[in-house]
């Protein structure tokens, strides 16, 4: 994988979001590959509302946000609230590409993806509108909050400028693909308890570690007046699904990525 952007294929732009737009997606387009089935990414029709690539083997739709940058950031500005609303809530939602580069040295620094199942409506933030004086007078934007994924849903073909191996990378998707059969509180639950487990700093912990978390999941999911339940069901779910490892005695152990 050649982690070099080719500024050369954009002279003709003046325009600098338009020049690493172009540039990006040729990168992507040549460097990048469908992480469910591992074919290769063609580019959509220009002005599609979400969406930037389409594998034509498995139908998954990909768009693609970059930054200059040396890491993702906890929020990425995205479009119009509304249009990715949705998506979100649709059948066809597409996944996220996220790309981070050096604009000194147009060399990329990070390059992974979000699987659509891990997005929620919650973790997209809604911006102001534009103000009355504005061209697009009551148009409103919206971030994604990415401190709302958990680290198994952030999926790297390049991190920290080194190359990830495809087929890790094809593993670390499917072993999350069980959420797309997820939806509304039964998936909000389980990305919160995943959640929780990202915030926990070892890489061993406890059922009472997690127990810890209790009063702030209790908080988002006020109707479940059995918290500590709920909170083992999705340990055990985990576990089923390989995300985690038990190890007897109430000790879980995360799974490398």
């Amino acid at each position: 994988m050649n982690l070099k952007l080719n500024d050369a294929i954009a002279k003709q732009y003046r325009n600098n979001s338009q020049k690493i737009r172009v540039i990006s997606e040729f990168w992507v387009k040549q460097n990048g590959f469908c992480p469910n089935c591992g074919c290769e990414l063609s580019e959509f029709e220009n002005n599609r509302p979400v969406a930037d690539f389409l594998c034509h083997n498995c139908r998954e739709e990909f768009e693609l946000k970059s930054k200059n940058s040396k890491s993702i950031g906890k929020k990425i500005v995205d479009g119009a609230y509304h249009t990715m609303i949705e998506r979100i809530n649709s059948d066809n939602n597409p996944s996220f590409f996220f790309l981070t580069y050096s604009k000194v040295t147009l060399l990329v620094n990070n390059f992974l993806i979000i699987p659509s199942f891990y997005f929620l409506p919650d973790i997209i933030e809604k911006r102001k509108p534009l103000s009355e004086k504005a061209r697009r007078a009551g148009w409103t934007g919206c971030n994604i909050l990415l401190n709302g994924i958990p680290e198994n849903g952030r999926i790297y073909f390049v991190k920290n400028s080194a190359v990830i191996d495809k087929n890790r990378v094809l593993e670390n998707w499917h072993k999350s693909s069980f959420l797309k059969s997820k939806k509304g509180e039964a998936k909000g639950w389980i990305l919160d308890i995943m959640n929780c487990i990202d915030e926990i700093n070892n890489e061993e912990f406890f059922l009472n570690d997690v127990y810890q978390f209790e009063n702030i999941l209790r908080a988002k999911h006020p109707n479940n007046n059995f918290i500590k339940d709920k909170i083992r069901q999705q340990l055990q779910l985990l576990r089923d699904k390989g995300i985690i490892e038990f190890l007897g005695r109430g000790k879980y152990k995360k799974v490398n990525r």
